[in-house]
């Protein structure tokens, strides 16, 4: 009898509990679960959402749990489960009054087979004392996904010049900018006097500076700087140092009178400089001097750098035992006039550079024809690839410096990214280039230029760490605003937006630039800014589809249907091509219904 009642009220509790589990999954009916955002985004390589789920007041019962299995499926694949939405009753003390909620963060790595695709649940019912359930219930969709435009960011690459001008102290660049040569002569005089000497006129610097006016260089000044020794006889003649400033333009004037500078003389400009009590020349004759020892540099240095009027210092000079031998060895060669010519440095023409440079680039002329700025020079000038490739692989042979390496390897860069030759072949040989010119410098250009060769390779990570570098290094504007470029669609990539803002605001004013700059702002929310942006480069470049595209999302974000239609069968017009990915794109998912939408994308 005993038994019997044990039997019967098992019977009755697990009735009990099993009324309570099926009175659970008849009120799961009623559950409500929001998505955010619906339809599902890819940013970066991630798709991140929230989901915000409510059970109907008194659905949940002592012991008893409740759980949702949501899974993404698309195509043939299934994505891996995640982890449950749980609500365990004894969590919520007022479940029968108020709504059980919980708003868990989910996220899922991006494939692209993921477009399109279904986020959908089921829900279970959990005895906790036993672990049994109940379930599944009716699978039920809870959003649709993805919305991809986070993926129309268009890849930048930037090969970064070393400008053929550049100079430093391996890279001899060159200007077709006027430069100036100075060229420097020194007549010396006897002690008191400013009477030029036939054997200073015959001497081998007297004969070197009448062959070199001669020569009829093309000269823009010619500064004689006169000066005199400290002692008396020198220093009190206040006009000595102007005096012999003045014979030597005398001199030079007579020069060209003799060899016939007509109409060239007046154009010549003669500076005078006549330096009186000075003894910066003396200081430097003196620390060239080995006639005399340190000590006694010391003493002459300690009267000279001193107080007391110049006069006063020579006086204290003729005290020193070493005074003597310093009047004879340094003080004649600070009676002088030292004179420096600036004559304007010969250049090739244009047409003489491009004709030399192809024949080097040819092999039928040694690269020294032409100094490395000369090639580099003739490399700017032709718009070709090819030829810019062929002038650089002919340059490194004789100058190979890091410049050199670096422009070679942006050449061949440049040749992957617009598709002219072997990609693959151009893309490693400008990595190989980039890689010889760093290990000779350590520069923006070469480290930027690799940004872009790993990007192209699909290192998105990498890449950003070496444009982000290169920038870092204060390169040129110019190339800042390259390299910004290529750092902005990287960032759009790593869905940094607000940075990719940043640097598309200041990089190369191109339309891929701007088409990136406008798609950052829609994917940062800022849509009326993107519609700015998008309907800007429209007008500047009215062939580009994906500035259309960019404008229909931009309306369709602000509920603007006519003004999104109208975009999009621009966008068609203009590429065909489009057509079903508008059809299937989720960002339109509220006008698709539009018998407009689907005439302008059928």
């Amino acid at each position: 009898m005993r038994k019997f009642i044990y039997a019967l009220l098992a019977i009755g509790v697990f009735t009990m509990y099993g009324c309570a589990m099926n009175q659970m999954m008849k009120m799961e009916k009623d559950k409500r679960l929001t998505v955010n955002p619906d339809p599902l985004e890819v940013h970066g390589d991630i798709v991140s959402f929230d989901v915000t789920a409510y059970l109907p007041v008194k659905m949940l019962k002592p012991n008893k749990s409740y759980e949702i299995e949501m899974v993404y499926d698309y195509g043939d694949h299934v994505n891996a489960e995640f982890e449950k939405i749980k609500f365990t009753a004894n969590e919520f003390p007022n479940r029968d009054t108020q709504e059980p909620t919980v708003n868990p963060h989910f996220e899922m790595t991006y494939d692209p087979a993921m477009n399109p695709g279904v986020l959908h649940i089921r829900g279970y019912v959990i005895n906790d004392k036993n672990g049994k359930s109940k379930g599944p219930s009716e699978e039920v969709e809870i959003a649709k996904g993805l919305i991809t435009t986070s993926k129309l960011v268009e890849s930048a690459y930037y090969g970064a010049y070393v400008s053929y001008d550049y100079k430093d102290a391996t890279v001899g660049g060159w200007t077709k900018d006027e430069e100036l040569e100075p060229t420097n002569v020194s007549f010396y005089f006897l002690q008191g006097s400013s009477v030029l000497r036939s054997s200073e006129k015959k001497s081998e610097r007297g004969k070197f500076f009448q062959a070199f006016i001669a020569e009829k260089n093309v000269t823009r000044t010619v500064t004689i700087t006169g000066t005199h020794s400290p002692e008396g006889s020198e220093r009190i003649n206040s006009d000595l140092s102007k005096d012999r400033a003045e014979k030597i333009e005398d001199y030079y004037r007579q020069m060209m009178d003799r060899y016939d500078y007509a109409g060239v003389a007046a154009s010549i400009k003669f500076v005078l400089k006549p330096v009186v009590e000075d003894w910066t020349n003396f200081k430097i004759a003196l620390e060239n001097y080995d006639g005399v020892d340190q000590a006694a540099k010391s003493e002459i240095l300690n009267i000279v750098n001193g107080s007391g009027s110049f006069e006063d210092k020579e006086d204290a000079l003729h005290k020193l035992t070493s005074y003597k031998k310093v009047f004879k060895d340094i003080y004649p060669d600070l009676r002088a006039a030292k004179t420096e010519i600036l004559t304007v440095i010969e250049k090739r023409s244009d047409a003489e550079i491009s004709v030399l440079a192809k024949q080097v680039a040819a092999g039928n002329l040694p690269a020294d024809t032409l100094s490395y700025g000369e090639l580099a020079y003739a490399a700017y000038l032709t718009p070709s690839l090819k030829e810019k490739a062929a002038i650089y692989e002919a340059t490194i042979k004789t100058y190979d410096n890091w410049a050199a390496h670096n422009n070679l390897g942006a050449v061949y860069l440049n040749m992957a990214a617009e598709g002219e030759g072997d990609a693959t072949s151009n893309l490693e040989k400008a990595i190989t280039q980039f890689e010889i010119s760093l290990n000779k410098k350590n520069s923006a250009y070469a480290k930027g230029n690799m940004g872009s060769a790993e990007l192209m390779q699909g290192n998105a990570a990498k890449a950003y760490a070496s444009v982000s570098d290169a920038v870092s290094m204060n390169p040129p504007s110019k190339i800042v605003y390259g390299f910004n470029g290529v750092k902005g669609s990287i960032e759009i990539m790593m869905a940094k937006y607000d940075d990719a803002i940043r640097s598309l605001s200041s990089a190369t004013d191109n339309s891929k630039n701007e088409f990136n700059k406008g798609l950052a702002q829609l994917l940062a929310n800022d849509y009326q800014n993107a519609l700015v942006t998008f309907n800007a480069l429209k007008e500047r470049d009215p062939e580009y589809a994906l500035a259309a595209y960019g404008v229909a999302i931009a309306n369709a974000r602000l509920d603007k249907t006519d003004a999104s239609l109208g975009a999009i069968l621009d966008a068609v017009q203009k590429d065909p091509e489009l057509k079903s990915k508008l059809a299937s794109d989720l960002e339109f998912h509220k006008i698709n219904q539009d018998e407009r939408f689907a005439n302008a994308v059928k």
